[in-house]
């Protein structure tokens, strides 16, 4: 036995080989630190005092004259520079190193604190804090973030399995609960405006600091995570071969991977607790490092690839920081966030990676309700009445609740002209008010259920996939540039960016051969770089008016008229017919790519009418009211439910359930709180967030 052990001893060639190994990483680090040197050195010479490098480092060097202006120097240093660059390293190694770590646990490129709604949790759990008048200290507040973030990321990995089930379902879980968690985050903006000033161009992440005090607390929190995810990167190593495997080598699986997700999520909220949720530089760091590590043998390793991962986060922050203040001016790159950069840049990296990656089946499943049972004539036609009658008494109930309680009667009088001065005041503002709820929510379910068959998946909606951002876009730029617009300019600006996002989309999607897998992690990309333009939009071209953007993006019928309310019911006069016509196909396209082509219908162009069908609706409901998230994921599902999966039941079904759903929020949200009131996104969060957490649940097996 020792000779056999002994035997492989005459591979010599190991230490010639470890030679060229070990000088290619060393070269691959120390150009890394090189570059993020100059970069360092750039960023110091950036800002709005006109004080440039040469007269930094004067300031510095030791005797000399104390004169103003090297005092002045001093103290934008020491003031604000440095703590702005120590902010954009810290967080960008943090950021890496997290990114890194959740890749490496979910065994999934696409895994990052952004996917996995780390990040959204850990800001939702800020602000709610600060909306309620709690001021904490740092630590208690990264406590807090820590707790959130902790608690979205460990929903997301367990109703995907851990990644298991796929990249796309992964992402689609993470971008599905993100998308609750902000919109309760938008409605706690705008409730609480006094409380969370500058909480929204924060939310974008931004490594503007007054002093290095929050730096210098975050550092030695941000050292116990990075040395902790180095204790752990030989089991990583391990857990990379399969949990089998790791179990036969002696690593206890679930063990490691608690760990690994909690020093992540410590290192996230780290992060965000400093700058803010910084976005996809979680994402990108460490696909740029496996990259390298593809041509530097040995880099692949955990205990090399952190650390390198860590020091692409830093470059990646950095870079943007330098690059954001070089396109934009001194004075207005203090308030644009650097997230906005470095989420357009991931958003680039996550298409990049959606366009390679091999569709998953799991995560492809057809979008079926409830049990797949099949109802009966009689028990369609009991819901059918039911819900017309539930139609008719929510606008009714609508026309009478609010800040003044409206009696029938007067309702009657002011149809025949003859209703008071103050009826008739109070009736002619709430009036296009319950219309735009009631279309708007039915065109936000019809363009739900198109969405979901589409996409065979009962967890897409037009928010996912990045029409009702591409409507953002547009609808926010013009409301805040010409404010008191009416309806139909906001409709076409809004249709028109709408349209385009879902073709960008659609063409990205395209580009390796059409698949609903692709189009969802397409969608999924092109909504955030959508959503990091809207931030761009409100803090260059009104960052004292936030208010009216987050009024609209919280989804509201504040405000509107009846020329907010027609076009929305053209659309749906012209969309409900054609999709009623259309839902045989629809029945095809929601079962596979193959059936449908062998019965003669082809999908592709399909694919394109219907969501291209889907867009128009979208941006027509944002006009009635605003973006309103949750309608087309409930309505369609419970629909489907209610009825069965044969669209010709469920596409009426659902519509009648989304204007149903819209109303009876928009009038709770008049009348709880009256005479304030509450944004409509608010409830049908409130109603869709728990929903979508049993759907995402029950659905977990599929």
């Amino acid at each position: 036995m020792s000779a056999g052990t002994t035997a492989p001893a005459p591979v010599t060639p190991a230490p010639v080989r470890s030679g060229p190994r070990t000088y290619g990483i060393v070269a691959v680090f120390a150009v890394a630190v090189v570059l993020l040197i100059v970069l360092s050195a750039v960023h110091l010479t950036q800002g709005t005092a006109g004080i440039g490098l040469g007269e930094l480092l004067r300031a510095l060097w030791p005797g000399g004259e104390h004169d103003d202006a090297r005092t002045q120097a001093v103290a934008v240093l020491v003031d604000s520079r440095m703590p702005r660059l120590s902010a954009a390293l810290l967080v960008g190694l943090g950021v890496g190193i997290a990114g890194a770590v959740l890749q490496s646990v979910a065994r999934n490129p696409l895994a990052s604190p952004d996917t996995l709604a780390v990040n959204a949790g850990a800001y939702v759990s800020v602000v709610a804090v600060a909306a309620f008048g709690i001021s904490l200290p740092f630590l208690a507040g990264g406590t807090v973030a820590f707790a959130g973030g902790l608690l979205a990321s460990g929903l997301v990995l367990l109703v995907s399995r851990g990644g298991a089930a796929g990249p796309t379902r992964l992402v689609l879980a993470g971008s599905a609960v993100a998308l609750a968690l902000n919109s309760l985050t938008t409605v706690l903006l705008m409730l609480f405006q006094q409380n969370t000033i500058g909480l929204f161009a924060w939310g974008s992440g931004t490594t503007v600091q007054s002093g290095s005090q929050n730096v210098t607390m975050a550092a030695p929190v941000l050292a116990v995570g990075v040395v902790i995810a180095g204790l752990l990167a030989n089991r990583l190593d391990v857990l990379g071969l399969g949990d089998d495997s790791a179990r036969v080598l002696g690593v206890d699986v679930r063990r490691t991977r608690v760990l690994a997700v909690g020093v992540a999520v410590l290192l996230s909220a780290t992060a965000v607790t400093v700058a803010g949720p910084i976005g996809f530089v979680g994402l990108c760091a460490p696909v740029l490092a496996r990259l390298v590590a593809r041509r530097v043998p040995g880099l692949g390793a955990h205990l090399l690839m952190l650390p390198f991962a860590g020091l692409a986060g830093a470059l990646t922050v950095v870079s943007a920081d330098v690059l954001l203040r070089l396109a934009v001016p001194a004075g207005t790159a203090i308030s644009v966030p650097t997230g906005v950069v470095t989420t357009l840049a991931g958003a680039a990296l996550l298409v990049l990676l959606a366009r390679r990656l091999r569709d998953g089946g799991p995560a492809a499943a057809p979008a079926r309700g409830g049990h797949g049972s099949v109802r009966s004539r009689t028990w369609v036609v009991a819901v059918s009445v039911i819900i017309a009658v539930a139609l008719v008494a929510a606008f009714v109930s609508a026309l009478l609740l609010g800040d003044r309680l409206i009696l029938l009667g007067d309702v009657t009088n002011w149809l025949s002209g003859h209703a008071g001065r103050q009826v008739s005041f109070v009736l002619d503002q709430r009036w296009p008010r319950v219309l735009a709820a009631l279309l708007g929510g039915a065109a936000l379910a019809l363009a739900g259920i198109i969405v979901q068959a589409v996409c065979r998946n009962p967890l897409a909606e037009p928010s996912l996939l990045g029409v009702t951002p591409g409507a953002s876009v547009g609808a926010v730029a013009v409301v805040l540039l010409f404010p008191g617009v009416g309806g139909w300019p906001v409709m076409g600006v809004a249709t028109v960016f709408a349209l385009g996002t879902f073709f960008l989309v659609y063409r990205l999607a395209a580009g390796r051969g059409l698949s609903s897998d692709r189009i969802v992690l397409v969608g999924v990309g092109v909504s955030a770089a959508a959503t990091a333009l809207t931030t761009l939009i409100v803090v260059v071209v009104s960052p004292w008016n936030v208010g009216t953007a987050l009024t609209w993006l919280a989804g509201s019928t504040y405000g509107r008229s009846l020329s907010q309310v027609v076009p929305v019911l053209l659309v749906l006069i012209v969309a409900l017919p054609l999709t009623l016509a259309g839902t045989r196909t629809l029945d095809l396209v929601a079962l596979d790519e193959d059936v449908p082509r062998l019965l003669g219908v082809p999908l592709n162009r399909a694919r394109l009418l219907l969501l291209g069908l889907a867009a128009v609706l979208t941006a027509a409901a944002a006009t009635a009211v605003g973006a309103l998230a949750f309608v087309g994921l409930v309505a369609p599902h419970a629909a489907r439910a209610l009825v069965g999966s044969a669209h010709a039941r469920a596409v009426p079904v659902a519509v009648g359930l989304g204007a149903v759903l819209v109303c009876v929020a928009d009038t709770l949200g008049r009348t709880v709180i009256a005479p304030s009131q509450l944004a409509a996104g608010l409830v049908t969060a409130l109603i869709g967030a728990p929903y979508f957490v049993w759907l995402l649940w029950r659905s977990r097996a599929a």
